[in-house]
C-alpha cells in the first residue's frame, strides 16, 4: 500500500512541475504573439494562434514526458531533470522562433495570430515539434 502512496506522490509532484512548465509555455507564445492569446484563441477564434499553442504544448509534454520515462531513480534528481530539460525545451522553441522571425519577411509574430490562414503557421508549428524532438532525443 505504501507502494501504492509514494507512486501518487511522485505523480502528483510531476504532474504540477509539467502543468507549470505547460503554463510557461503557453506565456511564452503570448509573449512571441501580438496582443492576447486567450482573446486570440478563445474570442476570435482564431485557428492560426491555437495551431501555434497546441504545437508548443505538444512539444513541451513529449520533452516532460520523455524526462520523467528515463528519470533517475533519485527523486529529486529527476525533478530537477525534468524542470531542467522543460526549461531548455522553452528557451530552444523561442530561439527558434525569433530565428523563423528573423530570416523570414514581415514579423513572424503578427503574421500567426493573422484570422487568415497561413502557411507560416504549420512552420512554426513543426518548428516547435522539431525542437521538441530533439531535446527529448538529447535526455537518454
Amino acid at each position: 500500500m505504501s507502494d501504492i502512496v509514494n507512486g501518487l506522490g511522485r505523480a502528483t509532484t510531476y504532474g504540477a512541475l509539467g502543468l507549470v512548465l505547460l503554463v510557461l509555455g503557453i506565456v511564452l507564445v503570448d509573449l512571441l504573439t501580438p496582443g492576447k492569446l486567450g482573446r486570440q484563441i478563445w474570442e476570435e477564434r482564431n485557428r492560426n494562434a491555437a495551431l501555434v499553442l497546441s504545437s508548443a504544448l505538444l512539444g513541451i509534454g513529449g520533452i516532460v514526458f520523455t524526462s520523467i520515462w528515463t528519470t533517475y531513480e533519485d527523486f529529486g534528481k529527476g525533478l530537477v531533470s525534468t524542470a531542467a530539460f522543460g526549461l531548455l525545451g522553452l528557451v530552444m522553441m523561442a530561439v527558434a522562433f525569433l530565428v523563423v522571425d528573423l530570416i523570414t519577411p514581415g514579423r513572424l509574430g503578427s503574421t500567426l495570430v493573422d484570422p487568415q490562414p497561413h502557411p507560416a503557421v504549420w512552420v512554426t508549428a513543426s518548428c516547435n515539434l522539431a525542437v521538441s524532438a530533439v531535446v527529448s532525443a538529447s535526455i537518454a
